[in-house]
C-alpha cells in the first residue's frame, strides 16, 4: 500500500465531504461541541437528542464510507485499514477545543 497516496486521498476526501447539510454545517457542529471525530474514521454525535446533528453525521459518514471503500479497493487493502488511517488523520487535524474519541470516551483535544 502506498501510504502517501492513501493519506492524500483520505485528506482530500474528508475535505470534500465536510459540506453543509440539514441546516447544520460540520465546522459549526464541531466548534459547538455537537459532533466530533472518532478513531474509527467516522463522525459521531457528542451531545444527545440533536436530530440535525444526527442527520449531518449520517450523511457525512455515508459519503466517507464510500470514499474509504474506493481507496481500499484502489490500494488493495482492507477497508478497516483505511478507516483506521482516516481516523488517525482526522483526530490529528482536529483543532484544540473540539471533541475527539480515541476509544476511551469523548474528550476535548
Amino acid at each position: 500500500m502506498k501510504c502517501k497516496t492513501v493519506f492524500t486521498a483520505i485528506l482530500f476526501s474528508l475535505a470534500l465531504i465536510c459540506q453543509t447539510a440539514y441546516g447544520l454545517d460540520l465546522q459549526s457542529a464541531k466548534a459547538q461541541g455537537i459532533v466530533g471525530e472518532t478513531a474509527s474514521g467516522y463522525l459521531a454525535v457528542v451531545t444527545a437528542s440533536n436530530p440535525a446533528a444526527q442527520n449531518l453525521v449520517h450523511s457525512i459518514n455515508s459519503k466517507r464510507k464510500q470514499v474509504y471503500q474506493n481507496i481500499a479497493k484502489k490500494n488493495n487493502t482492507p477497508l478497516a485499514n483505511v478507516e483506521h488511517l482516516a481516523g488517525q488523520k482526522a483526530i490529528a487535524k482536529t483543532p484544540a477545543g473540539q471533541f475527539i474519541n480515541t476509544g476511551g470516551g469523548w474528550q476535548k483535544k
